[in-house]
């Protein structure tokens, strides 16, 4: 079986938050897809470990923002590999709560859904929140981000709780969008991972949200430059074989 095939399914980039009492939560999900358009419906798979799982299945409402290609990898590092149990995932993070009491992530955003859910199914290690549609906005008309993107130009990885996670692949075998030339000058550079959270620096992808270009090695990169994803410092990294 070759599991590549699953690549080529189309997904996005989404904020899905939750509440539970006055506390709020939210996470990076792939998966969430409009079911029916009569009643408007929207599903979403949320990790049964997630504590954005806890908090759905508590008020029975989600929320859905929508990441455009501009959002940087800070954000989805924060809602992303982060738990909230540890921190306050909003704070510092521009969002409204809306219809249902749920935040929305304003940030890098689209456009948003606000849904209740209805129906849930059972999916092993995830469950499937079905949702009646409550509101939806379009915010602006900037480029959504596909998962494709946020992992071939993001240089993005699939964390373990999540759905389309594959064990053994790495983030980045996406790369042959990269320009050639781009690719010649670098494509003798290392890799390097950060062993917190897994993020793969790619020479040939660099960091641009941070400031550095493609072609920059991971030796050239700032003594203070640190993980996109989590933050962890430079000697936080090992070099890929």
């Amino acid at each position: 079986m070759n599991s590549k095939a699953l690549h080529k399914i189309s997904y996005g980039i989404y904020i899905v938050g939750s509440k539970k009492g006055d506390r709020y939560n939210g996470q990076i999900a792939n998966t969430v897809v409009q079911i029916t358009s009569e009643p408007l419906t929207v599903a979403v798979s949320i990790n049964k470990q997630n504590l954005t799982h806890e908090f759905i299945q508590d008020s029975r409402v989600f929320t859905a923002s929508i990441l455009s290609t501009e959002a940087p990898m800070t954000l989805i590092g924060q809602f992303g590999f982060k738990s909230g149990r540890d921190l306050d995932k909003y704070k510092g993070v521009n969002y409204k709560v809306g219809v249902a009491g749920a935040p929305i992530v304003l940030d890098y955003a689209v456009g948003y859904l606000e849904a209740e859910v209805v129906k849930s199914l059972d999916a092993g290690t995830h469950t499937i929140f079905l949702g009646k549609l409550l509101e939806a906005e379009v915010l602006n008309d900037a480029e959504p981000m596909t998962y494709a993107y946020y992992h071939a130009i993001k240089g993005g990885k699939v964390p373990k709780a999540a759905p389309t996670y594959i064990a053994g692949e790495i983030a980045g075998e996406g790369i042959k969008e990269i320009k050639e030339d781009a690719k010649k000058v670098v494509m003798e550079l290392s890799k390097y991972e950060c062993t917190v959270c897994g993020y793969i620096y790619d020479p040939a992808v660099g960091d641009p949200d941070s400031g550095i270009k493609p072609g920059t090695s991971f030796e050239e990169l700032p003594d203070d430059w640190s993980c996109p994803m989590c933050g962890a410092d430079k000697a936080s990294f090992r070099k890929l074989e």
